[in-house]
């Protein structure tokens, strides 16, 4: 296994290169400059995670900022305790007037935002306790290449195919987008197609390449994902990326997209290929389920669960991945509700390019990347992990 740094939002490249980004001086010692750090000044604070190839940025008001290092939160060194003025300063700073409605009617706001010099960066305001709470991550400049992310080869294999529905899963801050963005980017580079990406925000930018790249954020490009995708079914698309299928209406227009001659790659947050299943079929009424589990039989063409692990060394991250391959026995069990079943299929089919979670955590913990305490957290099938572990130790 190769332990490579896998982050779902690595540090942006040249952080720290914009001369006219600096870090206030002070007596600690602990900014990059040698100096403290003002919670006040959002690109100091942002300089300084990046140097630190932090992935996340948190600030709330009444503690220091945090910071994501690897898999742990640790303060900003230096920076004060944020006061409700500052962190109000920081939004006013980073919300136009469209996302500030939006964040003072709904409670919370979704966009992205750059900083020349320094990188591009995902944001989530909110609001609590009558103040406000600000997530960063940091976004690279550049799609990572598919060959950087430490993932099972086969997976590339998606992005030859010419139709169908292929999902990559796991929970928040697992890699999904990063894995998506890197598929997309062979596609852009090896084939001639209409690309369309709805994205919430907008992570990654593609150049337009072999491809033509539409990118459509929502919120400031289009209403909603499902609005956005039954637009784009009269675009002439070849291939659709749709952020997250979060409602029944976006997953119903998904599958009919990839009923229809589409490729069409989204996310869920499930944690293994079966649950996946079944929150498709589960998220519509029960006498449409019988239409959709022929429908997701048909055109479903593969999964792929991810989850980050500490290193076992705590420096930085690595990625356990599953992977499902749709094929003839799955689509079977897919139509008969048996999705229960799939999970064996995955184990007998190593020779294919399929594996279990339990899998690649015993491979991991075997060749003393991760911990077993921790592969056994993350493992839905603690028992198989074990079993595994017993016979290859």
């Amino acid at each position: 296994m190769n332990k490579a740094l896998f982050m779902s939002g690595g540090a942006a490249p040249g952080a720290g290169a914009n001369p006219s980004v600096g870090v206030n001086p002070g007596a600690d010692g602990a900014g990059a400059g040698g100096g403290a750090l003002d919670s006040g000044d959002m690109d100091a604070l942002l300089v300084y995670v990046c140097d630190r190839k932090a992935t996340d940025l948190h600030i709330g008001v009444g503690a220091k900022p945090l910071m994501r290092v690897g898999s742990m939160l640790e303060s900003v060194p230096g920076a004060e305790i944020v006061l409700p003025a500052v962190a109000e300063r920081h939004v006013a700073s980073l919300v136009n007037e469209k996302q500030r409605d939006t964040l003072e009617t709904l409670g919370e706001v979704d966009f992205s935002f750059s900083r020349p010099g320094l990188g591009r960066f995902r944001a989530n305001v909110y609001k609590q306790r009558n103040t406000y709470g600000i997530a960063i991550r940091s976004l690279p400049f550049n799609i990572p290449p598919f060959d950087s992310l430490s993932l099972p080869q086969v997976i590339k294999t998606f992005a030859r195919k010419s139709k169908g529905l292929v999902l990559s899963t796991g929970p928040t801050g697992s890699g999904k987008t990063t894995t998506l963005a890197s598929i997309i980017d062979i596609i852009n580079s090896e084939r001639q197609c209409h690309i369309i990406t709805i994205e919430d925000p907008i992570e990654y930018l593609h150049k337009h390449k072999q491809s033509l790249v539409g990118q459509r954020e929502v919120g400031s490009d289009t209403r909603s994902f499902s609005n956005a995708l039954r637009a784009a079914l009269r675009e002439d698309p070849d291939v659709i990326m749709v952020g997250e299928m979060r409602d029944v209406e976006t997953i119903a227009i998904a599958l009919t997209a990839a009923e229809t001659g589409h490729l069409v790659f989204s996310t869920l947050h499930t944690v293994s290929a079966s649950m996946t299943i079944d929150r498709i079929i589960d998220v519509f009424p029960p006498n449409q389920q019988n239409q959709i589990k022929s429908q997701l039989a048909t055109v479903l063409e593969g999964v792929v669960t991810q989850q980050m692990i500490p290193f076992k060394d705590g420096e930085g991250v690595a990625v356990a991945c599953e992977v499902m391959i749709v094929n003839n026995a799955i689509r079977n069990l897919i139509r008969e509700g048996k999705s229960f079943q799939i999970n064996s299929i995955l184990q007998t089919s190593a020779n294919v390019g399929m594996q279990t979670m339990e899998s690649n955590l015993a491979d991991l913990v075997i060749s003393g990347v991760i911990s077993q305490d921790d592969a056994m957290l993350r493992a839905g099938d603690t028992q198989l992990l074990a079993q595994l572990l017993n016979r290859r130790w």
